[in-house]
Formats: structure tokens, sequence, C-alpha cells
């Protein structure tokens, strides 16, 4: 699979073998060469795993299996050969290749393309999966066959499958020709090509352009250009040895990286697979991606029991209990872990549920300002919305029959978090949650207040079908075990029990001559390396951590500018509760994020535009600027243009939409107000100096 239009500053370093381009667990890594087999890389002790930089961050997956499976997956591939895995960074795709052969790295570990001008120069392990290649058209221009579409000029990167397939379709045909276009080109720019003009169609892994034509609904996928086109890792044509033990390794664990048939399984034929398909729904319990990772109560509880079977996750997201449930009978997926409900509505529909694993209380939500109901009666009268769909309709409606005169409002479309603001704003009277997603909410805010909570617990429980007895009986084995267990807690700690939102976010008082926090020389060092206003990171590192180099977030960010650790080992840096090490890993990070957007924006926007995609993360910032665009905003201003359509991506109507599906919009939103007037603060305060 191509990727393309990655530049980051520090190529050179793994050139030439230094550990700011690793990554480990336990310490540095400075690299060598060695350019040998098997018995040669035993001596070190070290299996060196090559993968494009930021690989992880590049997709949210809707369907299929997350790029962290296929890393997981090699670590314990080296562990099974009584090696360390060690990671190792490339800029781009075609760096791949050279710093294999040159004796930097082992494995290539990606969705790499098995072409035939890479088998030239490496060679290719077992495929891990084999997907079709298509022709991107117009869609007035789909529904013919290459040979009746005339006169077509395919735009080709250099370096890519694509090119080689878009070659021997010109071989075939006289109607085509190929413009070979840079190899820096990402494929939007390829797709932006098509719409502007420039290019007649381009070829595009189906997965991939099905996952980025939710951008492009002007262009359609022709016809299949290459059907079989194997994905897989790669090692030096001087290392059989090496090949020999992964094809055993991958042939003994069945990976299998897409599973495309309908198949009605149960734990047998699952186990065989080696891939347990995941039904899930975009939202902050269950499945979302923050800051270049993906998280979810749901979705880190199915992970681990999949990894206790030594199965890879295939993610299938549906928006709707409805289509959730459709997918799971038409045999798309095997389980449903989506935080859901357990109701005699459901069971009647045809669900059916493994043992709880979470115990909550639904509870009437109102505005800060509103007194704690002393009696449900006291519910007569209110105006009660619920999303359509949800288990809360069937209570209310039974309160009703209890002869409580609760007004019933029911909407399509939007989800209990949108629900809760709703209500914090006063733009509806009540709504009903689930106890541990107003933990959560409650978590960020302090606007929202519980008015009473219902007596009757809800359990949550994952979905599965009627004929699935042997994963039923593992899926229950599973939670009783982990139900009172360690990882259980910290996991449901993590995403319902974080420590509230700080109450301040105003600028602490600078008073003149006196430092703003006890790390102002660290920063103006680091600010200056890569072109910042070291006021700025202050006020950024303040948002943070509050100048608290031991903070630990709940999505695991750690130190004081509160960087994902292996977002930091992807940039050198391993210790991020050491304030050198956390200050250098934050500016770096936010100085890569800042080069990603376009060189037109002018600084202040792109200041604004790198913090927010630093709270929560590149691939969000990106689809709020998508929907701005749409919206009829700039999308190359933040304040009053994206920062709206950022804040609409928390809801289903519009996470559904983007590329990188739902994301809490309005906290990014009040991240880079709060850094911005901090800034101005602290730009006063030292003026007067």
């Amino acid at each position: 699979m191509h990727r393309a239009g990655r530049v980051w500053f520090c190529l050179w370093l793994c050139l030439l073998g230094l550990a700011a381009c690793s990554d480990s667990t336990d310490g540095p890594f400075r690299n060598y060469t060695e350019t040998g087999d098997l018995a040669d890389i035993r001596e070190h002790g070290v299996l060196r795993l090559l993968a494009p930089r930021f690989d992880a961050e590049e997709e949210f997956v809707w369907e299929g299996v997350p790029t962290s499976e296929f890393r997981r997956e090699a670590e314990a591939l080296a562990e099974s050969l009584g090696l360390q895995p060690r990671w190792v960074y490339a800029d781009d795709f075609a760096e791949l290749s050279v710093m294999l052969n040159a004796g930097q790295a082992d494995l290539i570990v990606t969705h790499y393309s098995r072409t035939d001008w890479r088998r030239e120069r490496l060679s290719f392990c077992t495929p891990l999966a084999v997907v079709r290649e298509v022709l991107v058209l117009p869609a007035d221009r789909v529904g013919m066959s290459v040979a009746d579409l005339g006169p077509l000029i395919i735009a080709a990167p250099r370096g890519t499958a694509y090119l080689e397939t878009a070659r021997n379709l010109a071989r075939r045909h006289d109607n085509v020709e190929v413009d070979r276009v840079s190899g820096e080109l990402s494929e939007d720019e390829l797709l932006r090509g098509i719409m502007h003009g420039q290019y007649d169609a381009v070829i595009m892994d189906e997965p991939l352009f099905k996952a980025l034509s939710i951008d492009y609904p002007e262009l359609r996928a022709g016809p299949v250009v290459q059907p079989r086109r194997a994905i897989a890792w790669a090692v030096r044509k001087s290392s059989p040895d090496l090949r020999e033990a992964v094809n055993r390794y991958i042939v003994a664990h069945r990976i299998k990286a897409s599973q495309q048939d309908h198949e009605s399984r149960d734990w047998p034929a699952i186990l065989n697979s080696g891939v347990l398909r995941v039904i899930t729904s975009n939202n902050p319990a269950s499945y979302f991606m923050w800051r270049g990772e993906l998280m979810g109560f749901d979705y880190d509880l199915i992970r681990d029991f999949a990894q206790r079977y030594d199965l890879r996750l295939s993610m299938i997201v549906r928006d709707s209990p409805a289509r959730m449930l459709a997918a799971l009978e038409n045999g798309e997926g095997d389980v449903i872990a989506a935080s859901m409900s357990v109701t005699p509505a459901r069971r009647g529909k045809g669900w059916h549920y493994s043992e709880p694993y979470l115990e909550v209380r639904e509870q009437i939500v109102g505005p800060a300002s509103a007194s704690p109901f002393e009696d449900l009666s006291e519910l007569a009268g209110r105006k009660v919305t619920v999303a359509a769909g949800s288990a809360f309709v069937e209570t209310l409606r039974a309160l009703q029959n209890d002869g409580i005169g609760v007004e019933i409002e029911v909407r399509q479309n939007v989800s209990s978090e949108i629900l809760m603001d709703r209500v914090a704003k006063g733009e509806l009277d009540l709504t009903m949650a689930d106890s541990h997603l107003v933990a959560m909410e409650q978590g960020y805010r302090d606007d929202l207040k519980v008015l009473w909570t219902l007596r009757q617990p809800r359990q949550i429980a994952w979905g599965v079908r009627e004929n699935q007895p042997q994963l039923r009986h593992q899926l229950n084995d599973y939670i009783k075990r982990v139900r009172d267990g360690q990882l259980y807690r910290a996991t449901f700690d993590r995403y319902f029990l974080a420590e509230p939102a700080r109450a301040s976010h105003s600028a602490e008082r600078v008073e003149p001559g006196k430092p703003i926090s006890p790390y102002d020389d660290l920063v103006r060092e680091h600010a200056l390396k890569h072109g910042f206003d070291w006021l700025m990171i202050t006020a950024q590192m303040y948002q943070e951590s509050h100048f608290d180099p031991l903070t630990r977030s709940f999505s695991g960010a750690e130190g004081l500018m509160q960087v994902m650790p292996l977002t930091a080992r992807q940039l050198g840096y391993q210790n991020l509760t050491d304030p050198a090490e956390g200050i250098g890993a934050g500016v770096a990070y936010l100085d890569w994020l800042e080069g990603r957007f376009p060189a037109r924006l002018d600084l202040a926007e792109k200041t604004y535009f790198g913090l927010a995609a630093y709270n929560a993360g590149f691939g969000h910032v990106e689809d709020a600027r998508r929907l701005a665009q749409r919206l009829g905003k700039d999308p190359d201003r933040w304040f009053g243009n994206v920062e709206e359509a950022m804040a609409l991506l928390s809801h289903p109507r519009y996470a559904r939409q983007a590329r990188y599906g739902y994301v809490r919009g309005q906290e990014t939103v009040q991240y880079v107000r709060d850094i911005r007037t901090r800034y101005l603060g602290y730009l006063s305060a030292t003026e007067k100096q």
C-alpha cells in the first residue's frame, strides 16, 4: 500500500544508525549495521523491525485489522525466536528497502505490497493478506471496461505498486497512458488531481479507497485492475533462514489481515483463522482514536481476550444497535463489543449475550444548576430526550406505564454525550444516560448534575449469535476470570474514573523578572531548536501538565508535554518523566505536526492547527478541515471556522462521515483557546519587564 508525502526531520539519524530512530520499552537502543542471516542476527540478540514512522497514526480502522496488530505480531515473532524486538523507522515507504538492504534493520513490518520491482531487491514472506487494486474514476465514467473508457491517462507515483499495475495496463490497452508522478504525492493529492482534471484516473488498493471515499463522493471505484496484490513482510535476499522462520511463524498462527467472506463461525473456526472479527460502535466508551492510538473500554477488553488466544482483531464499525445485530447475523463479524445494555426488547429481537462484564445504572441528567429529585414522581411533566434505538426508550416507556407522566422525546443520530452537552447548555430539559458514561462526561466538565439514579441496575454484555455456544463459553470464562482483577479495574478507572478536569485553565500570574516555570531554560533550548516561541511552548506545557513531570493522562500520555510513549520512542525519546526528555519529545512532535499542514498557512494558523493536532491527532484535524470546507467555512483558518467543524465531530451525524471518526472535538476547541489566552497573558507580562 502506498504512503507518500511524509517528510520528517531525522531520516539521516536512521541512516547513521543512531538511537533517535529506534524505540524500545526498556531503554535507548543504538543501532548498528548487519546484513547477515538469522545466525548473525542472533549474535546481537535483537530483531530490528522496520516500519514507516507513525504508521499506526495514519488510519482509523472502520473495517479490517489495525496496523497496531501487525506491530504486536512482529514483536511476538521476535520473542518466539528468543530475540528482543527493537523498532527502527523510515520516513516513507521508498526508504524501507534501502534501509533494509543497508543493514539498518532485519524485517520490514507494515502493509507492504509485493511488486515485481520490490521482489528483485527483497525477499517477501508468506502473504498476510491479498487485496484488489481498482481504477478510481469520476462517478460518470464508472460502469465501463478499461478498453471502453476511451483515452485514459492514469497517474501512478514512482516507486509504488500502482505504477507497476498501470504499466501493465498500458501494455495491454492502446488507450491507456501512464503519467509517472512524484512518489511524494499523497493519496489525497492523487484523488484531488482527478477532481481537478489533472488526471483521468488513479489506481488504489480497494480497502484504502473505501476508507478515503468518505471525502470524495464524486469519485467511484471502477474496474478491478489487479485482482490479487499480496501484502507481506520482507527480509533481505541474504536472509533465507530468517525468511523461513518468519514464514513458519505466520503459517503456524494463521495470520489473516482481512476477512472478506461472511461466515457464521464458532470458536474452532475463529481459532483456525487466527482472527477475531469484532463488531463495535465508534464512540468514547467502545472504540475511538485519540492522539494517534486506538482506544476504548470495549476495545481494550476484547483485545486482551484476543491476545490470550493469540488472535488478531479485525474491526467492523456499525453506527446503530440494529446494524450491529444485522452484521452479526449476516456473519460479517463474530462478536459485538459495544457497551450494549441487556434488555428484554433486544432479546426479543434476537440478541444473545455473554455474561455481563459491567453493571451500570440509568441516571436522569440535568444542568448543574438543577436540584436533585427527592422522588421520581418529580419527573412528571418533564421532557427527557434520548437517542432512538437506545435502551432508555424502553425504560422511559416503562415509567409511563407505571403512571409517571414523563414526556419522551426520541432523536435520531445523537449520542448520550451530545444530549448531555445540550442539557448542560440549556438547549434540552433532561436526558437519560448510563452511569459510567455520566462519570466519563463529568471527568471533563462541571456543568452537569445527576438528578436521579434508577434503582434497577442494567447489565452490559457482549453480543453473540445463538449458534456460537463455544465462543460464548470462552467469553464467559474470560469475563469471570478478569472481572475482579487488576487489569479490569485499571481499564475501568482509565475511562470512567479519570481525574476531573482542572478547575482553572487561566494564565498563572507572571511577575516581571521571575521564572514562569521551573523549566524555562529547557523550554527555551528546545523551542529555539525548532523555531517556536518559548512562551507558547510554556503555555502549552502548563495546559498539559501544570508543570508536573510525573503527570499521566487517562490515555497513557506522560511527562510535562503529555506525549504518548510510542510517539516519544519514534522520535528518539525514552524517559518522558525526565523534564529534558519530556519537553524535547513534545516540542519535536509539535514541530512534526505543524510540518504536515499546508505551507500556505500563515504562522498563527499553523500554530493553532498544530496545537489542535497535538491534542486530538492530526487525522481528526484534517477531518475538521474537510468538514469546514463542506460547510462553507475556511479550511485554512482555525478560529470561527475549523474549530466549529471540530466541535461537530463528536456528533454521530458528522463522525460517520469523517475518515477518523469520533473525537471529543469541544475539548480540542477549548484546548487551543486556553493555550492562546495563556500565551497572550505570558506575552503581556514579559513585555513589561
